[in-house]
């Protein structure tokens, strides 16, 4: 059943089951099982190995520690356990009083966290870890619901990723672009020059930060997400009651009543500046030809980056713990508690990772992106609507495999050939609209690890972060749509980007402000 139709099944029937159920690792299990079942073609003891083997993979790879996957795992127990002392010091209390003078909106909080997205590209998974848990003792006291924090996290991580040259994910793309050209004799463009004109055309990213910024500054949701924030303007629940116990921790720790904002910015700062210094370091000795930054930051083991600055970062978190304990306000057995509540905090997103690299693998074995890449390079598509048509397939594969990364490697040399075969000119369009759609894929798909890990940074139930952020991204993607449209019609980037201009403004003007958002605001500003 490999590379055909049935290889849709499994994938499909596992991200349907987590919509309807509700229950994250029961539909994923599924999908797991009857992707091993569909590859060992229904032989029960092949797809019991196989399934052990999915899952032995996440672990060990090659008779060798899986290092990229169980550094990653580590960094987000570290991550928690840092979360959870920087709380018991008050330094999450004392932080998001020292901002609530300062960002007197919900409309700021949020657009204060998106900055925040927007500046930490270097690495999608720092940006989804980090960016939620320094954020959220502002957007907390402004009674912004855990899954619009998750929403905002998510869409300026991947999508602003995918954009930056000095990131994990510039130096990927720039090298698949250099094969690509080189397979079709492009000479117009360096691998580095096109990546750089690809930028304006990647209409998913400005049309995702776009909605983002609308919606943030007229505070009109709809769908799910209206739900999620109606009750934590009206009751301050930004978490759902029946699931605050499992995500929101923080809840049963103590909390020292000396907390400065320096307790949580000296440990945020200290575990960024040692992951970016450990990125430069680790892509420094890795290197392999001109030692330029984009090279540097490209060569480097993130998993590895993400490691070591989680290790200083914790180091030093328990140094200002320490100092708290010599004051009386808090005690050693509460360091224990730390450790225990820390770690329990990210349970679930670890959880989750290890089920979706496990079921990524499993589609990896039966060829499903590779059966539907088969599909767009056999199909006869007018040229007018090869953007937008690559940009749809793109987001499918995404979508269902759970990783942007593979899409980009499956479908940018085909999107490459289909483009020299039929019109070179368009071949540009053609990769952005390959980069675009995988990102969109990305951003919807509940067993992509940028989602999961979105969510657990926000310390947002993951079901709630998915079913929330999918009407918003699909908003999103259809305004990108439309740009492509526009772009394979008149051959214009610019009309392209316009036309998403143009909408973005309309939905601002018809979208009004609701009277209890301001009402809200007033009261916190008091």
């Amino acid at each position: 059943m490999e590379n055909t139709i049935w290889s849709l099944v499994p994938p499909l029937l596992a991200i349907i089951m987590v919509l309807i159920t509700k229950r994250v690792l029961l539909s994923l299990g599924v999908g797991i099982i009857a992707a091993a079942f569909f590859v060992e073609s229904f032989n029960i003891m092949g797809s019991l190995g196989l399934i052990w083997e999915s899952f032995k993979g996440v672990f060990i790879a090659d008779g060798a520690v899986n290092t990229w996957n169980v550094y990653i795992l580590l960094f987000v127990l570290m991550l928690g356990i840092l979360t959870a002392f920087v709380s018991m010091m008050g330094g999450t209390r004392a932080f998001g009083d020292w901002m609530i003078r300062r960002v007197k909106t919900r409309a700021g909080a949020q657009i204060m966290t998106m900055i925040l997205g927007v500046i930490i590209f270097v690495d999608d998974y720092f940006n989804s870890l980090t960016v939620g848990q320094v954020a959220r003792p502002v957007t907390d006291k402004h009674r912004i619901s855990r899954a619009k924090l998750a929403y905002i996290v998510d869409s300026t991580s991947a999508p602003v990723c995918v954009i930056a040259p000095v990131s994990s994910w510039g130096a990927y793309i720039i090298g698949i672009l250099g094969t690509v050209l080189a397979a079709q004799s492009v000479t117009d463009y360096t691998a580095f020059g096109a990546f750089l004109e690809i930028i304006p055309m990647n209409f998913y990213v400005w049309s995702a930060l776009g909605v983002v910024l609308v919606f943030a500054l007229r505070q009109a949701d709809f769908g799910p997400m209206k739900v999620q924030e109606n009750r934590a303007l009206e009751t301050g629940e930004v978490l759902d009651p029946n699931s605050k116990e499992k995500i929101d921790t923080e809840s049963n720790l103590p909390v020292s009543d000396s907390g400065k904002v320096s307790d949580l910015l000296i440990s945020i700062v200290a575990l960024f500046i040692a992951t970016i210094a450990s990125m430069y370091i680790n892509g420094l000795g890795a290197v392999e030809g001109d030692k330029t930054l984009i090279n540097i930051f490209g060569s480097a083991d993130a998993s590895e980056a993400l490691l070591y600055g989680g290790l200083f970062g914790l180091a030093v978190t328990f140094i200002l713990f320490f100092r708290h304990t010599s004051n009386g306000k808090l005690s050693g057995k509460h360091f224990k508690i730390g450790l225990l509540e820390g770690a329990k905090s990210m349970l679930p997103g670890f959880t989750i990772l290890i089920f979706a690299w496990s079921i990524v693998f499993l589609i990896g074995e039966l060829g499903t992106g590779k059966y539907l890449a088969g599909v767009v390079d056999n199909a006869n598509i007018g040229m007018t609507f090869l953007p937008f048509i690559v940009f749809i397939i793109a987001g499918f594969i995404a979508f269902a495999t759970g990783t942007s990364w593979g899409s980009f490697g499956i479908l940018l040399p085909i999107a490459g050939e289909i483009a020299a075969t039929t019109d070179v000119t368009l071949i540009l369009p053609m990769l952005a609209a390959v980069l675009a759609g995988a990102v969109f894929g990305d951003h919807c798909s509940p067993i992509s690890d940028t989602t999961i890990l979105s969510s657990a940074g926000s310390s947002c139930h993951h079901i709630d972060h998915v079913t929330t952020q999918i009407p918003y991204a699909l908003v999103a993607a259809a305004i990108a749509g439309l740009g492509y449209i526009v772009l394979g019609i008149f051959g214009n980037v610019w009309l392209g980007l316009t036309t998403i201009i143009v909408c973005l403004v309309l939905m601002f003007m018809f979208m009004k402000k609701p009277e209890k958002v301001e009402a809200v605001d007033k009261s916190i500003a008091q």
